[in-house]
Protein backbone atom coordinates (compact mmCIF):
# COMPACT_ATOMS: atom_id res chain seq x y z
CA UNK A 1 0.00 0.00 0.00
CA UNK A 2 0.90 3.54 -1.25
CA UNK A 3 -0.04 6.62 -1.16
CA UNK A 4 2.21 7.49 -3.93
CA UNK A 5 -0.23 7.77 -6.72
CA UNK A 6 -2.62 9.10 -5.27
CA UNK A 7 -0.39 12.13 -4.05
CA UNK A 8 0.35 12.32 -8.00
CA UNK A 9 -3.15 12.58 -8.59
CA UNK A 10 -4.66 16.26 -9.95
CA UNK A 11 -5.55 17.99 -7.58
CA UNK A 12 -9.31 17.37 -7.63
CA UNK A 13 -9.05 13.81 -7.45
CA UNK A 14 -6.68 14.22 -4.33
CA UNK A 15 -9.27 16.84 -2.53
CA UNK A 16 -12.20 13.76 -3.68
CA UNK A 17 -10.59 10.99 -2.63
CA UNK A 18 -8.81 12.50 1.22
CA UNK A 19 -12.83 14.47 1.74
CA UNK A 20 -13.97 11.01 0.92
CA UNK A 21 -11.90 8.68 3.10
CA UNK A 22 -12.46 11.81 6.23
CA UNK A 23 -16.83 11.61 5.33
CA UNK A 24 -16.07 7.86 5.72
CA UNK A 25 -14.88 8.00 8.91
CA UNK A 26 -16.40 10.76 10.62
CA UNK A 27 -19.79 9.00 9.22
CA UNK A 28 -18.72 5.61 11.30
CA UNK A 29 -18.26 7.94 14.17
CA UNK A 30 -21.50 9.19 13.59
CA UNK A 31 -23.20 6.07 13.37
CA UNK A 32 -21.84 4.32 17.12
CA UNK A 33 -22.09 7.93 18.61
CA UNK A 34 -25.22 9.18 20.72
CA UNK A 35 -27.43 11.31 18.71
CA UNK A 36 -29.15 14.71 18.91
CA UNK A 37 -25.70 15.84 21.44
CA UNK A 38 -23.48 18.61 20.31
CA UNK A 39 -20.73 16.59 19.43
CA UNK A 40 -23.50 14.85 17.28
CA UNK A 41 -24.41 18.13 15.40
CA UNK A 42 -20.66 19.50 14.77
CA UNK A 43 -19.61 16.61 13.16
CA UNK A 44 -22.65 16.37 11.23
CA UNK A 45 -22.01 19.69 9.74
CA UNK A 46 -18.70 18.57 9.09
CA UNK A 47 -19.83 15.87 7.54
CA UNK A 48 -21.93 17.21 5.58
CA UNK A 49 -19.26 19.76 4.17
CA UNK A 50 -17.47 17.13 3.49
CA UNK A 51 -20.31 15.49 1.12
CA UNK A 52 -20.35 18.60 -0.32
CA UNK A 53 -17.07 18.34 -1.19
CA UNK A 54 -16.91 14.85 -2.47
CA UNK A 55 -19.87 15.66 -4.70
CA UNK A 56 -18.53 19.16 -6.17
CA UNK A 57 -15.14 17.70 -6.65
CA UNK A 58 -16.29 15.03 -8.78
CA UNK A 59 -17.45 17.46 -11.54
CA UNK A 60 -13.63 18.01 -11.88
CA UNK A 61 -12.78 14.05 -12.27
CA UNK A 62 -13.76 12.88 -16.01
CA UNK A 63 -11.53 10.01 -16.40
CA UNK A 64 -14.53 7.38 -17.35
CA UNK A 65 -16.22 9.40 -19.66
CA UNK A 66 -19.84 7.98 -21.37
CA UNK A 67 -21.97 11.70 -21.94
CA UNK A 68 -19.16 13.77 -22.83
CA UNK A 69 -17.35 14.33 -19.66
CA UNK A 70 -19.79 12.74 -17.56
CA UNK A 71 -20.42 8.89 -16.25
CA UNK A 72 -23.12 7.70 -14.95
CA UNK A 73 -21.48 8.37 -11.05
CA UNK A 74 -22.25 11.76 -11.69
CA UNK A 75 -25.47 11.49 -10.79
CA UNK A 76 -24.56 10.04 -7.45
CA UNK A 77 -22.85 13.52 -6.84
CA UNK A 78 -26.14 15.38 -8.11
CA UNK A 79 -27.97 13.29 -5.65
CA UNK A 80 -25.85 14.20 -2.76
CA UNK A 81 -25.99 17.49 -4.04
CA UNK A 82 -29.88 17.35 -3.56
CA UNK A 83 -29.82 15.50 -0.29
CA UNK A 84 -27.48 17.53 2.27
CA UNK A 85 -29.88 20.16 2.09
CA UNK A 86 -32.66 17.53 2.45
CA UNK A 87 -30.84 15.94 5.49
CA UNK A 88 -30.26 19.33 7.19
CA UNK A 89 -33.94 20.52 6.68
CA UNK A 90 -35.24 17.21 8.28
CA UNK A 91 -32.75 17.44 11.27
CA UNK A 92 -33.80 21.03 11.94
CA UNK A 93 -37.33 20.06 11.80
CA UNK A 94 -37.20 17.04 14.17
CA UNK A 95 -37.87 14.42 11.93
CA UNK A 96 -34.88 12.41 12.84
CA UNK A 97 -36.54 9.40 10.51
CA UNK A 98 -36.44 10.96 7.69
CA UNK A 99 -33.05 12.98 8.54
CA UNK A 100 -31.45 9.19 9.42
CA UNK A 101 -32.58 7.72 6.59
CA UNK A 102 -31.06 10.70 4.15
CA UNK A 103 -27.80 10.51 5.78
CA UNK A 104 -27.67 6.75 5.99
CA UNK A 105 -28.21 6.59 1.74
CA UNK A 106 -25.74 8.95 1.25
CA UNK A 107 -23.29 6.67 3.53
CA UNK A 108 -24.11 3.89 1.99
CA UNK A 109 -24.42 5.15 -1.50
CA UNK A 110 -21.93 7.98 -1.78
CA UNK A 111 -19.01 6.47 0.26
CA UNK A 112 -19.50 2.56 0.48
CA UNK A 113 -20.75 2.12 -2.85
CA UNK A 114 -19.28 4.47 -4.78
CA UNK A 115 -15.49 3.96 -2.78
CA UNK A 116 -15.94 0.49 -3.45
CA UNK A 117 -15.70 1.19 -7.61
CA UNK A 118 -12.70 3.05 -7.07
CA UNK A 119 -10.96 -0.10 -6.11
CA UNK A 120 -11.34 -1.66 -9.75
CA UNK A 121 -7.99 -2.50 -11.17
CA UNK A 122 -6.84 0.33 -13.32
CA UNK A 123 -8.07 3.12 -11.29
CA UNK A 124 -5.79 5.67 -8.74
CA UNK A 125 -7.92 3.53 -5.54
CA UNK A 126 -6.82 0.25 -6.90
CA UNK A 127 -2.93 1.40 -7.36
CA UNK A 128 -2.99 2.71 -3.49
CA UNK A 129 -4.22 -0.39 -2.15
CA UNK A 130 -2.73 -2.91 -4.26
CA UNK A 131 0.07 -2.00 -6.11
CA UNK A 132 0.13 -1.67 -9.93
Amino acid sequence: MSLAPLLNAALPIQLHAFAAMAAFVIGLVQFVGPKGTLPHRTLGFLWMALMLIVAVSSFWISEIRLLGPWSPIHLLSIWVLLMVPLAIYYARKGRVRGHAMTVIGMFAGGLVVAGLFTFVPGRIMHAVAFGN
